[in-house]
């Protein structure tokens, strides 16, 4: 298993080329603001070959770069559909009024090829098997890509890509248009909990964590476990 991830743009948001090894096919995961060059970079330093682009939400941190990543390499994005418009219209989602001006190096639109995630799905591509779980509250069509063990070998812990959902010591933010509190405590309940201890949790910012340490340490997450919510918050939020 192959996967190479580097901090993209002025968010520094973390973009991840998956492949099951080096010169093989692979899948991306949300180029960001000034995407394109990294993406490039590791495909060139691994012999891989694109087949597809997955975001795990709309906001432009994560999307930024879609369309030219998209088209450099002739490959579809996949969204939820309730994230989609923000492609073409980036600050609805940023709650900012129309005409404001945004960053240098963002291309606004959407790709030639656009597909549709639903939660469940298993997304069969590049020789990998990515299982979509929906994860609303940070944004309303937010989502996690999880790797079983399987994907690796025996000797290789599942993954889960929690975008802006899960980070080491927090979550996402839910004060942007399509946040809701109540439902970033569910999508953790439902989606986090019930994973392996040994999961590897790649968020879209910051460094990897697994759900073990994240269970014992990170304030959101013992609070949902514990069976508690709608309290204060328990430390800073992150994401755009």
């Amino acid at each position: 298993m192959l996967i190479a991830g580097f901090p993209a743009g002025a968010w520094g948001t973390n973009c991840y080329l998956v492949a099951p090894a080096a010169g093989e096919e692979c899948v991306i995961i949300d180029p960001g603001h000034q995407a394109t060059e990294g993406v490039a970079d590791t495909v060139r330093k691994h012999g891989l070959k694109p087949v597809a682009v997955l975001l795990s939400h709309g906001h432009l941190d994560h999307v930024a770069s879609v369309v030219p990543v998209c088209g450099a390499h002739d490959v579809p994005a996949w969204i939820h559909p309730a994230d989609r418009y923000m492609m073409s219209d980036p600050a609805k989602g940023l709650g900012r009024s129309i005409g404001t001006p945004l960053m240098d190096g963002i291309t606004i639109g959407e790709p030639s090829d656009v597909r549709v995630l639903t939660d469940g799905a298993v997304l069969r591509l590049a020789g990998l098997d990515l299982t979509v779980a929906h994860a609303p509250g940070h944004t309303k069509g937010s989502v996690t890509f999880g790797l079983p063990e399987a994907a690796g070998g025996d000797d290789i812990p599942p993954v889960l890509f929690s975008g802006d959902l899960l980070f080491a010591g927090s979550v996402g933010r839910t004060d942007l248009p399509g946040g809701d509190h109540a439902e970033m405590l569910e999508s953790l309940a439902r989606v986090c909990l019930p994973l392996d201890d040994s999961t590897v949790v790649l968020s879209g910012h910051g460094p990897q964590t697994t759900i073990g340490r994240e269970r014992a340490t990170n304030p959101y997450l013992r609070e949902v476990a514990a069976g508690l919510g709608g309290g204060q918050e328990a430390a800073p939020r992150r994401g755009m």
